[in-house]
């Protein structure tokens, strides 16, 4: 079978979209598979799994893996990059390698003949491919670690401070959270040292001790970077600054707070363009994810996503409009800042400083011939009204919330002033989501649940666990003992009944127990069938879910 007719076969394409990317392919002469990824109609990953799934080849996701440096250090780069694999284990004798293309004989005969073990040969997909290898040999070649304890060295052995180690030591604790993966840098001052931390899915983890002497350096050049006032210590400050590193953009939010040691940094990272993914991919029941498929089909209404912040709220709602028929539905969206780039849907960037913020954007929307709109998050109530009036008027609007769950969504909105019978006749859905980390599957181990546990976890009595799994740690997770996150949500639907109540003004117990008599599933129980399905530990449930 042709790769159009394997993957129209597995559900991942449809014969319009084929038959578009064909269109393109003809215009632009590259490769159909690259077409459909560049398009967003098939993501690298899917891909790469379905070429797997072809040649009877094992598929490692690498946003999920970590490539060991020892590996590395047996294949020099150019080698690697010209071949097209790269090392990524030594197990038992044997070298593990990834490749892209599953006919690369090359590859075995190269890893082979230069680290003289047996290789065992593993599919990946190509964009993953090259950002790791830039990646790994970087860090091979640029030891940051070994850097910022160096430079700490020297800053506690000298009398004056050099102001280019200081600057190197700040771009380098930057450089230490992309190699993380944090998603946030912490840089906060005590009575005699600065602690850094870095927050990795979701954790916040130690990172390094630094002299209070190099405090006022560093964050004079974040300041610096971020167009900050240096001079102002006594007010909170917010900035931003872009910074490309290994051919990926990285947009860094920061933020500046006095304490009563000096500022407080927090430098929210926003990398680049991820994976798209689909909603089966999200970690969702296969109850839950039908659901949501046929919900994103809706022709007109609110769908609302809720949970705190690093929840993975955007990543559902882009999940979603790969539900959306983007040929034949005009897709509108306005974000802060645009995450990841869609073909066929008109993206837009909130840009608070030239006035256009999420309510004008709503409003201008109206006049663009909209189906489906994405409004980034419900901040105000102007947003909130233009939501309502854009689905009550034949367009599907999808949005974000910060609340708990999805039942207390309700009050949230009705504290926008809006309407009781208009909101009860616009919002259809709202999903309450959190991310949860993991088990490696590599090192995790089953053990017998407590008593006390189970009074911690606050079960119906007619649900028990007598076994579980727990972290426990090896060099394939980091000695974190989680690889990777996974979704656990709760889908509120809107049907009569509810719309009865929230027109009347039922209370928070009366919307809540109506929800669960039309079948929602709360977030705790989602989270302990994962706990069940042996993907997650009682300690990360009870961690994130109350």
């Amino acid at each position: 079978m042709k790769l159009g007719e394997v993957l129209i076969d597995k559900g991942l394409l449809t014969k319009e979209r084929l038959e578009l990317a064909l269109a393109h392919q003809k215009v632009t002469g590259t490769m159909l598979g690259e077409t459909l990824i560049k398009l967003g109609f098939v993501s690298s990953v899917e891909m790469a799994m379905t070429l797997a799934d072809q040649t009877g080849i094992p598929f490692i996701d690498l946003n999920e893996y970590n490539v060991t440096e020892e590996a590395i250090r047996l294949v020099p780069k150019d080698i690697a990059e010209k071949i097209g694999f790269i090392p990524l284990r030594l197990v038992d004798g044997s070298i593990e390698i990834g490749v892209t293309n599953p006919s690369n004989i090359q590859a075995i005969d190269t890893a082979s003949k230069i680290t003289g073990l047996k290789p065992k040969i593993f599919m990946i997909d190509n964009m993953g491919f090259y950002e790791t290898l830039e990646r790994a040999y970087f860090f091979l070649e640029n030891p940051i670690e070994q850097n910022i304890v160096a430079a700490v060295n020297e800053i506690k052995s000298s009398q004056a401070i050099p102001a280019a180690t200081v600057a190197e030591l700040a771009q380098n604790l930057i450089t230490e959270g992309i190699r993380r993966k944090a998603t946030d840098i912490h840089i906060s001052p005590s009575a005699d040292t600065i602690n850094v931390f870095y927050r990795v899915d979701g954790v916040l983890q130690y990172g390094f001790c630094i002299p209070k002497v190099a405090h006022a350096g560093i964050v004079s050049r974040i300041k610096v970077m971020s167009m900050l006032d240096i001079s102002e210590q006594r007010l909170p400050q917010d900035g931003s600054f872009s910074m490309t590193f290994l051919n990926t953009k990285y947009e860094m939010r920061v933020s500046s707070t006095p304490t009563i040691y000096g500022e407080n940094i927090v430098i929210r990272v926003l990398a680049g363009t991820g994976q798209l993914l689909r909603i089966e991919s999200l970690g969702f029941d296969r109850g839950n994810t039908k659901q949501l498929r046929a919900l994103f089909q809706k022709p007109y209404g609110i769908i609302l996503i809720t949970g705190p912040t690093g929840s993975g709220k955007t990543t559902t709602l882009y999940a979603a409009l790969r539900e959306v028929n983007l040929i034949e539905r005009n897709v509108l969206t306005v974000e802060d800042p645009v995450e990841y780039k869609l073909s066929f849907v008109k993206q837009t960037a909130v840009n608070l400083k030239a006035g256009y913020d999420f309510a004008l954007a709503g409003r201008t929307f109206m006049r663009q011939d909209p189906d489906v709109m994405l409004l980034g998050e419900i901040r105000d109530e102007e947003t909130a009204r233009i939501a309502v009036r854009a689905s009550i008027t034949g367009h599907l609007v999808l949005s974000t919330l910060h609340t708990n769950d999805a039942v207390t969504s309700i009050p949230r909105l009705l504290d926008f002033k809006i309407d009781r019978f208009l909101l009860s006749s616009s919002l259809l859905a709202v999903v309450a989501q959190r991310l949860v980390r993991k088990l490696c599957s590599n090192c995790k181990e089953e053990y017998t649940v407590p008593e006390e546990e189970h009074k911690l976890l606050n079960m119906p009595h007619d649900i028990s666990l007598k076994t579980a799994y727990r972290a426990k740690g090896c060099t394939k997770c980091n000695h974190t003992g989680y690889m990777g996150r996974t979704v656990v949500g709760e889908i509120l639907v809107i049907n009569d009944e509810l719309r009865e109540l929230i027109a009347v003004g039922a209370s928070l117990m009366k919307l809540k127990e109506a929800a669960l008599k039309n079948g929602m599933v709360p977030l705790k129980m989602a989270g302990v069938q994962k706990i069940k399905d042996n993907i997650t530990s009682i300690d990360e449930i009870m961690r994130l879910i109350d």
